[in-house]
């Protein structure tokens, strides 16, 4: 008996030493694993705040104020001093208020299908860098930007099935040359309806209610679930009642155009899904509707007219972070997008075996006349997020034929496109205004144009378009529309092709300048 109880004891004693050298092994194991978390997230936190990048940072703060130049209605905490309160009464005679929004370029003219565009960019340049924006006291001016133009866009919208598309006429507008706050001209309104469609104007303000959606979720959920819901609306307005709104707006066709409308479907869609969670819309953008609309395999150009670009990419973003939660069969079409994207991406590196052969001697992609930094600029934007969607998933090469590039690879292209724009070029010009010692003063803008102080009519106000004499108001973050394919830029107030800035090349210059500010990876969701 005395026997068998001490070796109980001993039993015991062994037992109560075995949880003991457990218990010490795995709290060794613990600590070791918080200390190479606590290294990791100090790693990581010297990433995200590694120093600024001030001639990237002093540029952004430049190119956001341009925004501003281009507000229309009353302005709150105006920031351009030579501008003032205009478009008051646009909308009035529908019963609306459509004073807000921006005016397009350097007419007074609001053409909602560019205009959307800047919003969704603006909102995906916030969504992935606004902690980088913060950085440099810039988040706030892109989030009052934005929620500007998406103001006007709610308004816009008055009823599931009616969207108004266009503040004026631009046959009208441009017989003028005044400045907005003098506008003497009737501003008619261009809608699309059930009997009179506009896919891509629809799909395309669908896309920024949505992208937008997401900035605003955390800081103002009750306009972000507004915006949802208009989003929601005119994604089934533009899907139900398919027809291109160039055909019910026959002046948008010298202007804006649209070749089709399958890519602003696939792009609204994706955008609804991420906001909204449904995977509905990722089915209509990948099962139901990819292989349809997407172009696999043929990489192009992003642009206000061409978002397909920018829906491989962003679905590349799914495929990186969240394939695991979608079905097979979606998860396939994601590859494809994926696939395509990168076949995107080595087209831009320079010295890949498919680089692209649009670019100048320099280095700059070049694809048109008109407006040729848009290209660049929106290819430099798209190169900065895939380059961090591979740092933030771990994803070490990208293969170009049988040749790897590495993120930084990526990232060295989207700095040569934004070098060459702030004056490292033949030229030696900063294409963007404001930025640098030689930037262009006779930039093709009304604003800008006349003095602030001047009384003009309609057609007295082109003494003005005509003067010898530098723009005496500054369009400060203006980014012009760039040099010619030899690498010459005409600094000449009639010169429009290359001397009108944009708004939507203005949301693409903040995009990538966002995104060089800081050495920062992107976040896994926008939740």
């Amino acid at each position: 008996m005395e026997t068998k109880m001490a070796g109980e004891g001993q039993k015991s004693k062994g037992w109560f030493w075995w949880v003991l050298v457990t218990v010490i092994a795995v709290l060794v194991i613990v600590a070791v694993a918080l200390t190479i978390l606590k290294d990791f997230h100090s790693k990581a936190a010297k990433v995200h705040h590694s120093p600024v990048e001030q001639k990237y940072a002093d540029a952004l703060g430049i190119a956001m104020q341009f925004f501003d130049v281009q507000k229309s209605g009353q302005l709150v905490n105006n920031r351009i001093s030579w501008r003032g309160d205009s478009g008051l009464m646009d909308g009035s005679g529908e019963g609306l208020d459509l004073s807000k929004g921006m005016y397009d370029a350097g007419d007074s003219m609001k053409f909602s299908f560019p205009m959307a565009f800047t919003a969704t960019m603006l909102s995906w340049a916030i969504l992935e860098y606004g902690d980088q924006m913060d950085a440099v006291k810039q988040l706030r001016n892109a989030q009052d930007s934005l929620k500007w133009i998406t103001d006007y866009l709610i308004n816009a919208h008055p009823s599931p099935n009616v969207l108004y598309i266009q503040v004026g006429d631009p046959d009208l507008d441009h017989e003028c040359w005044q400045r907005p706050e003098s506008m003497t001209l009737q501003r008619p309104l261009t809608q699309v309806n059930t009997s009179y469609p506009g896919t891509e104007v629809a799909a395309e303000t669908a896309a920024a209610m949505a992208s937008a959606s997401l900035v605003f979720k955390k800081i103002n959920s009750t306009y972000s679930s507004l915006l949802l819901m208009h989003a929601q609306q005119l994604f089934a307005f533009a899907d139900t009642y398919r027809g291109s709104y160039s055909v019910t707006a026959p002046s948008e066709q010298r202007f804006y155009n649209s070749s089709g409308y399958g890519d602003e479907l696939l792009w609204a869609a994706s955008w609804l899904y991420l906001a909204s969670a449904d995977r509905s819309y990722l089915r209509y953008a990948t099962i139901d509707h990819g292989q349809e609309f997407g172009n696999w395999r043929r990489p192009t150009w992003i642009s206000w007219n061409n978002k397909l670009p920018g829906v491989q990419v962003l679905l590349s973003r799914v495929d990186f972070f969240g394939a695991s939660e979608v079905p097979i069969t979606e998860n396939l079409a994601l590859q494809m997008y994926r696939e395509t994207a990168e076949m995107m991406m080595c087209s831009l590196l320079p010295d890949s075996p498919t680089a692209t052969s649009s670019r100048t001697e320099s280095g700059l992609i070049w694809v048109t006349e008109w407006n040729s930094l848009l290209h660049p600029v929106g290819s430099a934007f798209l190169a900065i997020l895939y380059s961090d969607y591979m740092l933030t998933s771990g994803t070490e090469a990208l293969f170009c034929s049988e040749r790897s590039y590495t993120p930084g690879n990526l990232r060295d292209f989207a700095i040569s496109q934004v070098d060459y724009v702030l004056g490292e070029n033949p030229m030696k010009l900063s294409y963007l205004v404001g930025f640098g010692e030689n930037y262009p003063q006779y930039v093709h803008h009304r604003g800008s144009s006349i003095p602030a102080d001047a009384t003009t009519g309609c057609k007295d106000g082109f003494k003005w378009l005509n003067s010898s004499a530098p723009n005496p108001n500054v369009a400060v973050g203006a980014l012009v529309g760039g040099p010619f394919r030899n690498e010459t830029y005409s600094d000449s107030r009639n010169n429009s092709m290359q001397g009108e800035p944009s708004t939507y090349n203005s949301a693409l210059l903040v995009g990538v300048l966002s995104g060089l500010v800081t050495s920062s990876s992107v976040a896994n969701s926008f939740l």
